[in-house]
């Protein structure tokens, strides 16, 4: 068996490299938002629930800003 026949055969087995993408964490972000407006947390769990929140969201706002709503644009004279 030649070395390239070996080489492809590895790179057949290995398995996927996990990736988070910034959409993903956006999904996580609403997530998170989501259930805790339903009351899926308790209290003495929303301390660290709320920190962990801020980070990510201080995290996306700073690699991807939220983009202005064409509704909220200032109107054109």
């Amino acid at each position: 068996m030649s070395d390239n026949e070996n080489t492809n055969d590895v790179a057949a087995t290995a398995p996927a490299t996990p990736e988070l993408t910034i959409q993903d964490l956006g999904n996580i972000r609403s997530i998170i938002d989501v259930a805790a407006q339903r009351g899926a947390f308790r209290a003495a769990e929303m301390g660290a629930i709320g920190a962990t929140f801020n980070k990510l969201n201080d995290f996306l706002n700073a690699v991807a800003p939220p983009q202005e709503n064409e509704n909220t644009a200032a109107p054109a004279a």
